[in-house]
């Protein structure tokens, strides 16, 4: 794969709506999937809060490499997982009301210190919808992080490490999507009344320890190669997503079953492995990563690879800009409903 200087542009759609009208005609068994809701994710997110606050309060008073060491080794791991529950609420795949997954997003979110569980809903729902397109993509880079940062190993490990606060920078340019709504006001009056109790009660390297877990669990860790693995050109210069079946996918979720997850995103955590399970020939054929920590440093010092290392499209599809991102769910209702004659 040669050296880029420029994402890669595509005039083809996204490939996930295509496959899962396809996996569905083939694999029907798949339907009893969709819609289900995994409540455990609550209790997973309840540990993890417990841990991470449990750590903050063991830290309060020691050195600073402690600290640090703390949140790399053993922060970063929780910090993830509350990630990708927040990430499971975003796609209202704990509860049933979606007003019971906002408040699971909000507390997952308390131990990462910055309020960013229902702003992340918004954006994240819109990269399933137009993947690739770049206005309405907040998980593509911008063209002038990707030419700041280039192929260099020193400008890669500073963009992972910072990670955070690009993928902040580059929702401003997702004109057309709505920043602030009630439920990202209450996530962030929460948070800041929760961040105020953790300095009052432990002091501020608790605090500091927080932070540090979030940007470690997102950035340059191990963990952080999840990035690059779900979207980046690493394996095939066509092929723009790509799925992790390593042991991470224990305290990441499954979050690594990326292509059953955009094909079926209706379908909670704990079923994802049953997708690939029930339709094997749909997912043995694409390529895919075994090792976090392989593909870590194949990032930074692979300099074949790039921020331009992504497919990018002008075209939206017949998607509106007010979808949810369930076409799976779509599909079997519209299935499950007989066409009726014209009246």
């Amino acid at each position: 794969m040669a050296n880029l200087t420029d994402f890669v542009r595509s005039t083809a759609s996204e490939p996930h709506r295509i496959r899962t009208r396809q996996i569905l005609k083939s694999h029907p068994e798949i339907k009893k999937l969709i819609g289900q809701k995994n409540p455990t994710t609550f209790w997973i997110i309840l540990g993890c809060v417990s841990l991470m606050t449990g750590l903050a309060y063991l830290v309060r008073d020691q050195s600073w490499w402690l600290v640090v060491a703390a949140a790399w080794f053993i922060g970063a791991f929780p910090a993830h997982t509350l990630f990708v529950c927040i990430h499971e609420a975003a796609h209202n795949l704990i509860f049933r009301k979606p007003a019971a997954n906002a408040w699971a997003a909000i507390f997952a979110n308390l131990p990462t210190v910055l309020p960013t569980a229902l702003s992340f809903k918004n954006f994240h729902i819109k990269h399933h919808a137009f993947q690739g397109v770049h206005e309405l993509d907040a998980d593509l880079p911008d063209w002038y992080e990707a030419k700041l940062i280039n192929n260099y190993s020193l400008g890669k490990a500073l963009w992972l490490l910072f990670f955070p606060i690009f993928q902040g920078i580059r929702t401003i340019r997702m004109r057309e999507l709505a920043v602030i709504d009630r439920w990202v006001a209450l996530n962030m009056v929460v948070q800041l009344v929760f961040d105020i109790l953790i300095v009052t009660l432990f002091g501020w390297k608790a605090l500091a320890f927080m932070l540090l877990c979030l940007f470690f669990s997102v950035g340059l860790h191990p963990l952080g190669a999840r990035w690059i693995q779900e979207h980046y050109l690493t394996l095939d210069p066509e092929q723009e997503t790509y799925s992790y079946y390593g042991q991470l996918n224990g305290p990441n979720l499954n979050v690594g079953f990326h292509n059953e997850h955009h094909d079926f995103p209706s379908i909670p955590w704990n079923k994802l492995p049953e997708i690939k399970q029930s339709a094997p020939e749909y997912y043995d054929t694409l390529k895919y990563h075994t090792s976090y920590v392989r593909l870590f440093f194949r990032f930074l010092f692979d300099q074949e690879i790039s921020l331009f290392s992504r497919i990018v499209r002008k075209e939206r599809g017949r998607v509106s800009l007010a979808d949810q991102s369930k076409p799976d769910m779509e599909l079997v209702q519209s299935q499950a409903i007989p066409a009726k004659a014209a009246v």
